[in-house]
């Protein structure tokens, strides 16, 4: 799974004129979910995402979590995060799950996020959908399970 993580002050999701999603202060997550990805993989993400300590605390560090500051997470599934334009100008998208692999682990990854008492909110899976963010800081993160047991300094 690879997920692109936004620290937020505000993000919402439409869908054609309907507004499907929306939250104040914390986390836009975009997740991809490529073809070896696992319910264990799904956990272990969700786990690290909540846990990230990307909020400033009174000092103005980065050193608050997710449930230490009242934030939502809005995750939104995408599956051009596996998108691959190494050769030619069209990106193929031969990484990326089908939907019948990918919507029950992204559903996974979100119920995760909701078990560590952060409230999810959910893009519409496989929709043409609109995202609308302001990112704070800014403040992006990419996480990737295939790197997450890696050493951090090889």
């Amino acid at each position: 799974m690879r997920a692109i993580i936004q620290r937020v002050t505000r993000a919402r999701v439409t869908v054609g004129h309907e507004r499907i999603a929306e939250i104040g202060t914390g986390m836009l997550v975009l997740l991809g979910v490529t073809h070896s990805d696992t319910v264990d993989a799904a956990a272990r993400l969700a786990k690290k995402v909540a846990g990230l300590r990307i909020f400033e605390d009174g000092e103005g560090k980065m050193n608050l979590d997710i449930l230490a500051i009242g934030g939502e997470v809005l995750c939104v599934s995408q599956f051009t995060l596996y998108g691959d334009a190494r050769r030619g100008n069209r990106p193929s998208f031969d990484g990326a799950a089908a939907g019948v692999q990918a919507e029950p682990l992204y559903e996974r990854f979100c119920t995760e996020i909701e078990k560590s008492g952060v409230i999810c909110q959910r893009g519409r899976f496989g929709a043409d959908m609109q995202v609308e963010l302001v990112n704070h800081g800014p403040v992006t993160l990419i996480l990737d399970t295939d790197e997450l047991d890696r050493p951090r300094h090889a």
